[in-house]
């Protein structure tokens, strides 16, 4: 699985790196189309309103590259992941709002792209919940004590540490008696 998740990861953030990338180089070409949403969201958020479209599409940006390369690299890969998510759903309605075209064949081309985000928003947000195999922090809290025998909570960790530090001594003990042995 890990082999897995280390080809997944750059091929699901490349689209966010180049496309941060771009949008960077060439931010007028995205800010025009993002001009009308900003306009609707900024109805209910008054300082999107009067923003800058040319800088918020690089913000945007920015953090869509460096969340991908992130992501694609393994570093704070729930984080990158849901970083990612979040940038992904205004980006998607600003590029791909197929319900405003008139053109059968754009809308048809505008949907099929919206869809495509779609499917992408739900590999990140399967990506930011995945723990590598591991419990979750969740699991982990809830199954740290056994409610019903509190007693046996704690003494099963304390005799598999006991146990293991038996062994490890049991080891050196071994080591340093062959040692001796072989100086004699």
């Amino acid at each position: 699985m890990a082999v897995l998740r280390k080809l997944a990861r750059p091929l699901l953030a490349a689209p966010f790196v180049t496309g941060g990338l771009r949008t960077l180089h060439r931010p007028d070409a995205v800010a025009e189309g993002v001009r009308p949403v900003i306009q609707q969201v900024g109805k209910h958020i008054p300082a999107l309103a009067d923003g800058d479209p040319r800088l918020l599409v690089r913000v945007t940006g920015t953090i869509q590259a460096a969340a991908g390369l992130m992501f694609a690299t393994g570093r704070a890969p729930r984080l990158s992941a849901l970083t990612l998510a979040a940038t992904l759903v205004p980006t998607s309605l600003a590029a791909h709002a197929f319900w405003t075209v008139e053109d059968p064949r754009e809308r048809a081309r505008q949907r099929a792209h919206f869809l495509t985000d779609l499917s992408t928003l739900g590999g990140l947000l399967i990506a930011a919940v995945d723990t590598h195999g591991k419990p979750s922090l969740v699991f982990r809290s809830r199954h740290a004590f056994d409610h019903r025998h509190p007693v046996a909570a704690v003494r099963r960790p304390v005799e598999a540490a006991a146990a293991r530090t038996v062994h490890r001594a049991k080891g050196v003990a071994g080591s340093v008696t062959g040692a001796l042995t072989a100086s004699r």
